[in-house]
């Protein structure tokens, strides 16, 4: 595509593409920190155009856009998508020359407007459009932190790429239609931050900031020496983040929002970027075809929030948790573990007799829920008889068929399946229509089931049932071998309501498809084109919260050690970045739902023309061929959504 007419962009492509077919190229020196014309002495970004002072480009969201991304040229955003679909695009911002007094290169407003039709209908700045600025984590592009809108300001550090991050939920009722907007970015010169004044908002932000330290340094009277040294460590953070805010920047300028500017604070001299997408006719179903099924860590929120097992701040913490996930088409579960990798998962805080129990199973957007095998709360002689009367009522409910009991974590021996067996055959008892999910990469080590360790792992069903109902197995047993998934399929009775799901955890690893930290971002959202190709019914992911254990809402996020980087977490506090307490996601979650709704564009497909052409699609546009052939660029990716689209909408 052309560049943009007055938005002209110096473009430096490194001679190789970077990790993610472009999308990172970490280690790249910069040569183009430095001016690139003749601009020199003092600069007054008043007076010159911000192109000339910042490179502005484009990204696709499987791009991992670390601080060494190159400059490319701006081309106008095109993107499609379903009513009920979120599509997202990245912002590259690196600077050319500085022009701030301070060790920033400078700040730039960030400004977006609403998207509006011809005939009318608009995607309303706040509510369907947010931005977020892409913050590394171990030094890969991952956390995805809310940025204020319609206005925002943004320091940039001199040679080093920024990105944002910009996504637009196309609502259930949308009418479909052309929307077209525009996002303006302008440089700003250290005077107009200053004189900034300090609007509602801006207060607000820094008394939550300040309060958040305060909080944390109060209580530290008696607490254990390695508390204390956390709690300061916290409150340094945030105040280092609040001297270092625009209000400041007098002083020393960094990152911060600033109050809405007047439509004519816009100059002339900004850069444009133009944002259109196309919302067609194509509704996603509220409920995901898929079940995707994913664990929350209870006790990480009770030791991070300090919140009492149990207590009122202990359901509202939870509650929130939930509710936030599914919006990424998401089946959330809490979970703590046991001994053994014996694991009591439940959905639902509360018991079933309670309306938040029916206010959860009955949301139209979760597709499958955890029963619990014993009381969340509290366990004694009567929590049989009480497990018991909690499954009776259940039953009794429309939404008893996304019920499931994931009772233990990958069994290992005979001690462990016989485990199985026994809570299973408990359960049956006064449930038979219990479905019972049962993790699994091998059969009983001490017990070979077949003369392979592979031909074991495939007689597991044989041995499992009737107690489990959903075999969920590793896709780290496969490796590249698809071929062995009928091996597995042909030892099921689907027609007796046995499914295959899937899941990944520290394996498979690279260039398999997988959610660690630093993958290809085509690789994150090839997990679910994998599911898709392979014919599972569901697909299970351990854990979302689970980094190292810490005592502060805003410590530093550590991630487990002995497990592969993002390996277990896949959204972090929101009390680490700013005094927001809402949970920040990864940019693996926003792939995970991209993944999610591809799966619906090809089973729409599919619906029309057959599950084989489905696959002949996948294949012939190089979207996805198995788990080593897939692709690394996002082109393929906008062809496969393109061709459903032409062939599905009419």
């Amino acid at each position: 595509m052309d560049n943009s007419a007055g938005n002209p962009q110096d473009s430096v492509v490194p001679p190789v593409e970077g990790v993610a077919g472009g999308g990172t190229a970490y280690g790249w020196n910069d040569n183009c920190s430095q001016s690139s014309g003749p601009l020199n002495g003092s600069i007054n970004p008043t007076e010159i155009p911000t192109a000339d002072l910042v490179h502005v480009w484009c990204m696709p969201s499987t791009a991992n856009v670390g601080p060494q991304e190159m400059p490319r040229p701006l081309e106008p955003i095109n993107l499609l998508a379903a009513r009920n679909e979120r599509e997202s695009v990245q912002i590259a911002l690196r600077p050319k020359v500085s022009w701030s007094s301070s060790s920033t290169a400078g700040v730039v407003q960030v400004q977006c407007s609403d998207l509006c039709s011809a005939s009318g209908d608009r995607l309303v700045v706040g509510q369907s459009l947010m931005l977020r600025r892409v913050v590394p984590m171990l030094g890969v592009p991952d956390a995805l932190v809310p940025l204020d809108l319609p206005v925002c300001q943004i320091s940039l550090i001199p040679g080093e790429t920024t990105a944002v991050w910009v996504s637009i939920d196309a609502p259930y009722a949308q009418p479909p239609g052309l929307y077209e907007g525009e996002i303006i970015i302008t440089s700003k010169a250290d005077t107009e931050l200053s004189s900034q004044c300090l609007g509602k908002g801006e207060k607000h932000r820094l008394f939550m900031e300040l309060r958040n330290c305060l909080d944390n340094v109060e209580p530290i009277e008696g607490k254990p020496l390695h508390e204390v040294v956390e709690r300061a460590k916290s409150t340094a953070t945030t105040l280092r983040r609040v001297i270092f805010s625009p209000l400041f920047s007098e002083f020393f300028s960094d990152n911060g929002p600033i109050d809405m500017m007047d439509e004519d604070a816009i100059s002339n001299l900004s850069v444009r970027v133009k944002l259109s997408l196309t919302v067609w006719d194509f509704i996603l179903p509220a409920t995901p075809s898929l079940p995707a099924v994913i664990g929350i860590s209870d006790t990480v929120i009770e030791d991070r929030f300090g919140v009492r097992h149990g207590s009122d701040e202990w359901y509202e913490a939870l509650d929130q948790h939930f509710k936030w996930l599914l919006q990424y088409r998401i089946s959330p579960f809490f979970c703590r573990w046991g001994e053994s990798m014996r694991v009591l998962t439940y959905t639902c805080p509360w018991p079933a007799d309670h309306p938040k129990s029916d206010e959860y199973f009955s949301d139209p957007r979760l597709a499958a829920y955890a029963v619990p095998y014993s009381p969340v709360l509290s366990s004694n002689d009567g929590a049989k008889d009480y497990v018991r009367k909690e499954i009776e009522l259940l039953r009794t409910k429309a939404h008893w068929k996304k019920a499931y009991f994931y009772l233990w974590d990958e069994p290992l021996n005979m001690e462990h399946y016989s485990s199985v067996r026994n809570m299973a055959s408990e359960l049956h008892a006064y449930a038979p229509d219990a479905r019972v999910l049962t993790t699994y990469y091998c059969g009983p080590s001490d017990a070979p089931l077949g003369p392979t360790p592979f031909e074991s792992f495939v007689k597991v069903p044989k041995f499992l049932r009737p107690h489990t109902q959903i075999y969920c197995t590793s896709e780290w047993v496969l490796g590249n071998r698809e071929d062995l998934v009928k091996d597995i399929v042909t030892e099921l009775q689907p027609e007796n309501g046995e499914e295959w799901w899937t899941y990944v955890c520290m394996g498979p690893s690279d260039p398999h498809p997988n959610w660690h930290l630093g993958m290809r971002g085509s690789q994150h959202r090839a997990v679910m084109w994998r599911v898709w190709k392979e014919g599972g019914t569901g697909f299970l992911y351990w854990g979302a919260n689970c980094y190292e254990k810490a005592t502060v809402p805003s410590a530093e996020i550590r991630f487990r050690r002995g497990l592969p980087p993002g390996d277990g977490v896949l959204f972090y506090p929101g009390e680490v970045f700013s005094s927001s307490r809402q949970p920040v996601a990864s940019l693996r979650l926003e792939r995970i739902l991209s993944g999610l709704q591809d799966i619906e564009y090809l089973n729409l497909y599919a619906s029309r023309y057959g599950r084989d052409e489905g696959l002949a699609l996948l294949e012939k546009t190089g979207t996805y061929q198995g788990p080593e052939r897939y692709t690394i660029e996002h082109l393929p990716i906008d062809v496969m959504r393109g061709e459903i689209f032409n062939a599905c909408r009419h």
